[in-house]
């Protein structure tokens, strides 16, 4: 009896879709929106289509992820439309940039968003932010900025192109003029080639590296700062200082500290509140086996794309931690990112 009782749990075991059919019945024949909140030719857009080249690959069903740009106010526009209008079922994901995760806390741009519930599937690359001057430029190295202006390019409020070099002229004092508007970095480096804008901050390493490998090369530019709290190895070998150690009081410190915690998912990848977990973690594990498939990693080498992927479960649970800072140090960091237009 008992071996005909353990029979009929095996058969019924046997005719009972498992989990990953189930992902696999869902997503066979399916695509993927994968909704890149940044112009075409920039950095966030060169790790969106990174990662729609191989992201199919690693999920049960194997769907067509096919990459849609929505640029607009620094990603805020991607974001509000994958929090608020996108399906929640598991087809639609969205790559935007850390400050718009963090706007709903420092800003005011994403007053109907909450971070928190964003789903995170993971974060493609841990990132260094810097400071440029084009090699014209009076301003030779970050020193200089204390005693000369420079004019910098920047998207929009929310940003790194324009709430980093805020934070830098708030906090210690810089002489840094911002002119907002562009559309992504791809027409911002435009503008410092052309001579419209002196350089640039807030402008990620790998988007350097991967966009205008040339500028460094061929010293069209000096890189003056590192704006993180850990530097790149590269550019720390080069002898470029971090922004942190001009602080002068702790209190400054703390909110560079809380400002540059973002790096640590630089490169978030959001699906909608909602989405069925099932779909959600079938989704975070794709991710993680993409970001260490050799031939993601051989795409991303010929494309010079740094690749140091974070899973979504850690990035979630660091977001959740930073809308969980002191009441007093967030309301200090507000304003140290509201522009103020020197005289």
């Amino acid at each position: 009896m008992r071996r005909i009782a353990r029979l009929a749990v095996m058969a019924a075991l046997a005719s009972t879709p498992t989990a990953a059919d189930e992902i696999a019945d869902f997503y066979r024949g399916k695509q993927i929106d994968l909704i890149i909140g940044a112009s075409v030719g920039g950095g966030y857009d060169a790790y969106g289509r990174l990662l729609a080249r191989h992201l199919g690959n690693q999920l049960p069903g194997r769907p067509a992820v096919v990459p849609r740009n929505m640029p607009g106010a620094s990603s805020n526009k991607a974001t509000s439309y994958v929090y608020e209008i996108a399906p929640r079922d598991g087809l639609t994901l969205g790559v935007i940039n850390s400050g718009a995760v963090l706007e709903p806390l420092l800003g005011d741009k994403l007053a109907g968003v909450d971070s928190t519930r964003l789903i995170y599937i993971g974060n493609a690359n841990r990132e260094t932010y810097l400071c440029y001057a084009r090699a014209e430029s009076p301003v030779k190295q970050f020193a200089d900025l204390f005693d000369r202006q420079m004019i910098v390019a920047a998207t929009a409020e929310g940003g790194p192109t324009h709430d980093f070099p805020t934070l830098l002229a708030n906090l210690l004092g810089v002489k840094l003029r911002i002119i907002a508007g562009y559309p992504g970095t791809r027409e911002i480096s435009l503008a410092v080639e052309q001579g419209e804008a002196d350089g640039q901050c807030g402008y990620g390493w790998s988007s350097l590296y991967q966009a205008q490998p040339h500028w460094i090369a061929e010293h069209k530019i000096n890189i003056l700062a590192q704006e993180a709290l850990v530097g790149h190895p590269t550019m720390t070998e080069m002898g470029v200082p971090l922004t942190i150690s001009f602080a002068k009081t702790d209190a400054q410190r703390e909110i560079m500290s809380l400002v540059y915690g973002q790096l640590a998912f630089a490169r978030p990848i959001i699906a909608p509140p909602g989405t069925p977990p099932a779909r959600v973690a079938a989704l975070r594990q794709a991710f993680m086996a993409t970001m260490r498939d050799p031939a993601l990693i051989e795409d991303a080498a010929k494309t010079r794309l740094d690749v140091n992927p974070v899973s979504g479960e850690e990035v979630q649970e660091t977001v959740a931690k930073m809308f969980a800072l002191p009441h007093d140090l967030v309301e200090r960091a507000k304003q140290a990112m509201v522009y103020k237009t020197p005289n």
